[in-house]
């Protein structure tokens, strides 16, 4: 008989009890369970296997190793296990050495002819479902004993074990049904939702999706927030080319691009005369998106003795060019867009408060790339497409290589990885991407403290390196933008001048 007494019995069933109710993996709670059995009631092997269909298998045991379980695989009525599937009733083998329809298909039990063993298996039930099987080994001295008090202890526990495969089929089937109704509400949406150029099934991006689809019918002015890189340009397009105003022109302009004492000459146009080199008059970008749109990235830059006009446009629709006296209509909607906190410059007092609600009617937050990770796969097949198309090259990627790739966070965003797509389709000397290929920045998934030790430490050769590759790379992510690069790596336009200069750094064209 397993050593038991009342005492023991109730603190393996408590024990067991809380191991089956312990987590959503069954596989691991059953094997906590044979473990007790083992500690607390003597066992010295011992299975519990599953029934699907006419098939019989092993899901945990104790006493055998993962090649033995798998063996464990009986059809319905097959051996001792497979006939209590069968008949739901309790089987006794006082000596499976004397029987033979003990299979001993794991090949566990290689001490038969040593010792005697007595091999117990009681059914799995819920209800009236036979579920599976529980079979217990135990070693006895050649004595005739009894088996009364195992079968009812055993029969306790499968009841118990019974219970909680029930509920795990439960949670299972409620799960996938959960599952399949996300991934109908994405398709649905992703039906619904799409946009041209802009690559992305996960659920933030098809957030974004649906905002585009809902705002572009409106007149509202629209405000994109969101890091460099992360597709503000593409947005707006999208906004554009979806709205009533599609036929009409699409202007777009970058107000960290051009020098201060140009911006109000760029947007509101000037006349003749209106300062040096001033020979003709000349249309500003407001003018030339009169019924269409015009898109200002990088509004947080805007200068703050600008600003004005920029409202005046919003509320007034009128504006004069520079050097003239004119007052001119205009009929255009704004989307604006900031890599910046707008919420902080206002409190410092570089950005007009009611500029900044003028523009924040609608606002489109776009994720980063860190943060729709399960887009990055599709992303890289698009670019390398793209680019083994405009390179006339055939360049496959390894599962390994996607796997870095994607394990990097990212911060140029989807600029930076088509960035690393493009330089990868052109350099690879074969047909596929191996992890050898990605650069080392990427490879080692740097964050700024780790690369700030990595350069404190490396020798003066390898540190000049490190610097100019970071710099490249930020150059790449803001389509070499200096100030947006310096700000990406969190140094003054000066200071990444001087370092442009010292290392004679080019970006190729194109």
């Amino acid at each position: 008989m397993l050593k038991s007494s009342p005492t023991i019995e109730l603190t393996a069933l408590y024990e067991i009890s809380k191991l089956l109710g312990a987590s959503l993996n069954l596989k691991a709670n059953i094997r906590g369970v044979m473990r007790v059995l083992a500690e607390y009631l003597d066992m010295k092997l011992g299975t519990v296997a599953l029934r699907s269909g006419d098939e019989i298998s092993i899901l945990a045991a104790h006493g055998m190793s993962e090649d033995e379980i798998k063996k464990g695989r009986y059809r319905l009525g097959e051996g001792i296990i497979g006939r209590v599937a069968k008949i739901g009733s309790p089987i006794v083998i006082p000596n499976i050495g004397d029987e033979p329809l003990f299979l001993n298909k794991t090949g566990s039990r290689k001490i038969v002819q040593r010792e005697n063993i007595a091999f117990l298996c009681v059914p799995i039930k819920f209800k009236n479902e036979i579920l599976g099987v529980m079979s217990v080994d135990r070693l006895f001295g050649g004595k005739t004993v009894s088996f009364e008090e195992d079968l009812r202890l055993l029969k306790i526990i499968a009841s118990l074990i019974g219970q909680a495969v029930k509920l795990h089929e439960e949670v299972a089937r409620e799960r996938e049904t959960l599952i399949e109704a996300k991934e109908s509400l994405a398709r649905q949406l992703e039906g619904k939702y799409k946009v041209d150029n802009m690559i992305g099934r996960s659920s933030r991006i098809t957030e974004v999706f649906g905002e585009i689809h809902r705002v572009a019918p409106s007149r509202a002015n629209v405000l994109l927030r969101g890091e460099s890189g992360t597709g503000k340009e593409l947005v707006a397009k999208a906004i554009h080319f979806m709205s009533p105003r599609s036929k009409e022109r699409f202007i777009k302009f970058n107000c960290a691009s051009i020098p201060e004492g140009l911006l109000e000459s760029e947007l509101f146009g000037h006349e003749k005369g209106a300062f040096t080199n001033a020979i003709i008059a000349r249309k500003g970008r407001f003018e030339l998106a009169d019924k269409g749109t015009i898109f200002l990235d990088e509004i947080g830059d805007l200068p703050l003795a600008l600003q004005p006009k920029i409202l005046r446009v919003l509320q007034e629709k009128e504006f004069e060019r520079v050097g003239g006296e004119k007052t001119i209509s205009v009929d255009v909607r704004l989307i604006a867009a900031t890599s910046r906190n707008l919420e902080d410059l206002v409190a410092k007092g570089q950005f007009r408060e009611d500029l900044y609600y003028r523009l924040n009617v609608v606002p489109v937050f776009l994720p980063a790339l860190r943060e729709r990770k399960d887009d990055i796969p599709l992303l890289i097949e698009h670019f390398l497409e793209k680019y083994n198309k405009e390179n006339d090259k055939t360049i496959s990627i390894k599962p390994s290589a996607m796997d870095t790739l994607s394990a990097y966070d990212w911060p140029g965003n989807v600029r930076e990885l088509e960035n690393t797509i493009e330089r990868l389709v052109v350099m690879s000397s074969g047909d596929k991407i191996e992890p050898s290929d990605i650069p080392a920045l990427i490879r080692d998934k740097s964050t700024g403290a780790k690369y700030g030790i990595q350069l404190q430490d490396a020798l003066p050769s390898a540190v000049k390196d490190i610097e100019k590759l970071r710099i490249l790379n930020a150059l790449h992510a803001t389509n070499g933008v200096h100030a947006k690069a310096a700000r990406l790596l969190g140094i003054t336009s000066r200071q990444i001048g001087y370092k442009i200069k010292k290392y004679n750094i080019e970006l190729r064209a194109g």
